[in-house]
């Protein structure tokens, strides 16, 4: 149990990091999609075309593998939750855009006639009305991302669930059914009170009809 505890708050670190990461990075691209500068929507636009159609496997061995090849050294751990921030980034960025694209256009027009500047309609205006309609997808992605993070930790993080797993039946000989149970079950008192929060989230901005 103590191995399954240590690993349960290995996993949850991983899974909170890239929680924060994606979510701050997603923004920053979903931003760069709808700016007005030809520069910023292209580079927006690739970033999201380029890593949504990579698989996070493919992500993962060019963070530990590729960029060591060019002097960038880092832990599995930091590569891990840094591959795991990139791509999960491209859907929280088209999640929060389609919240974005659900405001009308004359919002961010009425804000620019008052003087205020890009930034400024965005983060006081848009953002604030197009909250209600990222929860629900955005949520989706959240734990999509915390159940994505069994990849990472696959990949040789180390001391988080999946490790334990290999470490009670490869190096401690337990049965490998009981194992891998107990590790379902930590990755579901993640995900499952996460959904929770988010259902009620989302009953709590859901507009009124």
């Amino acid at each position: 149990m103590d191995l399954f505890w240590s690993g349960f708050l290995r996993s949850l670190g991983i899974c909170l990091w890239g929680m924060v990461g994606s979510l701050i990075l997603g923004t920053f691209i979903a931003a760069c999609r709808v700016s007005p500068i030809p520069s910023l929507r292209w580079f927006g636009t690739s970033w999201v075309t380029l890593v949504r159609n990579c698989p996070l496997t493919v992500v993962l061995f060019f963070m530990a593998f590729g960029l060591p090849e060019i002097g960038i050294n880092q832990s599995y751990y930091v590569f891990g939750v840094s591959a795991l921030v990139i791509y999960t980034s491209a859907f929280v960025c088209e999640a929060i855009r389609s919240g974005i694209n659900s405001v009308s256009a004359g919002q961010a027009e009425a804000a620019r006639s008052i003087g205020l500047t890009f930034s400024q309609s965005l983060t006081q205006v848009v953002m604030p009305q197009a909250f209600r309609s990222i929860v629900p997808p955005l949520g989706s992605v959240i734990i999509a991302m915390f159940k994505n993070s069994a990849v990472v930790g696959a990949f040789g993080v180390g001391g988080d669930l999946w490790s334990v797993y290999k470490n009670l039946t490869s190096a401690q000989g337990y049965d490998g059914l009981p194992v891998i149970t107990g590790v379902a079950v930590g990755y579901l008192c993640i995900t499952l009170p996460a959904a929770a929060f988010l259902a009620y989230t989302e009953r709590k901005v859901a507009i009124a009809r």
